[in-house]
């Protein structure tokens, strides 16, 4: 099973959206048969198969185990994925996409920027896997708190600098088995959630 699978094809995105299939794909995570999930989620095994037929259909759900019962075989299906990221590829040309955003400091563009990812990476992971081989990335995740504008504002600038300055230094347009690769730095604020109260 997949970390995440990244969903590129329109139809197999519209299959795991419908919410009856999302749960499917939740209670998927072991493998499982027509008649437990129909046990599980509250209905009929026959309306259940059908789901079942739909997401194997699309490849988000895959054949575990086959049991024999007597004269019967009972299918146990599994998802193949732990969770599932729907691509801005499955949206075609409507799809977000950071070359139409003019305003690189509008969180429009940052949202551009995070759809390219899902739609690069998920089309990297693809190939790597059909290949064989893993991908190398990279990802830094952190928080910080700035006491003011002011300070997010130098941040910034120094930030720029520095990538700047890495880049100047390890770029090479030119080297012989080379390979070009996207860095993309963004910064956010955090949704505030209930509990955290900002001092007034």
């Amino acid at each position: 099973m997949l970390g995440i699978q990244v969903i590129d094809d329109p139809a197999a995105a519209s299959v795991a959206l419908e919410p009856v299939r999302s749960r499917l794909l939740l209670e998927l995570a072991a493998p499982a048969s027509a008649a437990t999930l129909a046990a599980r989620v509250g209905l009929a095994r026959q309306k259940v198969t059908y789901h079942l037929n739909a997401l194997e259909a699309h490849g988000l759900v895959r054949l575990a185990e086959e049991r024999k019962w007597g004269g019967l075989t009972e299918r146990l299906l599994v998802a193949t994925a732990a969770s599932y990221v729907v691509s801005p590829r499955a949206l075609g040309a409507v799809g977000a996409d950071p070359a139409r955003e003019v305003d690189r400091l509008s969180a429009t563009y940052l949202i551009a920027l995070g759809a390219r990812i899902v739609r690069e990476v998920g089309e990297l992971v693809r190939r790597a896997k059909d290949s064989g081989k893993r991908l190398a990335t990279l990802a830094v995740d952190t928080e910080i708190r700035f006491r003011s504008a002011a300070d997010r504002a130098a941040f910034s600038l120094e930030l720029t600098e520095a990538i700047a300055t890495l880049v100047s230094k390890y770029h090479n347009e030119y080297a012989p088995g080379g390979r070009a690769h996207r860095l993309v730095v963004v910064a956010h604020p955090l949704i505030k959630t209930a509990d955290l109260k900002e001092p007034s």
